[in-house]
């Protein structure tokens, strides 16, 4: 399965989810808990892949990434964000490859 058709399709279950609630279902514990629950475990999970990349265990690091992507397509639906809406405005950014931004002026202490 490719990496594309994993994400829809987890991104599917999410949304399934959310219409429809499954009793014990942990994503369904997270739309109950609301959008602050949702936004913690995002900064938890983007807070674990900085540690395991910065441990250089790669497994880890995978493993959290894959963490923070699942909560992140949480947050998508919460806020009824489509894969498409994601994948445009990456695409636009695509576009600019090489359009560098200038360096930042150097602060100076007085």
């Amino acid at each position: 399965m490719m990496t594309e058709n994993v994400i829809q399709a987890l991104y599917q279950v999410i949304q399934e989810r959310k219409a429809c609630p499954m009793e014990g279902s942990y994503t369904n514990y997270l739309f109950k808990s609301g959008l602050d629950k949702i936004l913690k475990k995002i900064g938890e999970e983007s807070t674990e892949v900085i540690v395991a990349a910065k441990n250089k265990d790669k497994v880890e690091t995978v493993t959290e990434i894959c963490d923070l992507c699942y909560h992140i397509l949480v947050l998508m639906a919460q806020k009824e964000i489509e894969l498409n809406e994601i994948e445009a405005e990456l695409e636009k950014r695509r576009q600019k490859i090489g359009n560098k931004k200038a360096e930042k002026a150097e602060v100076t202490v007085l």
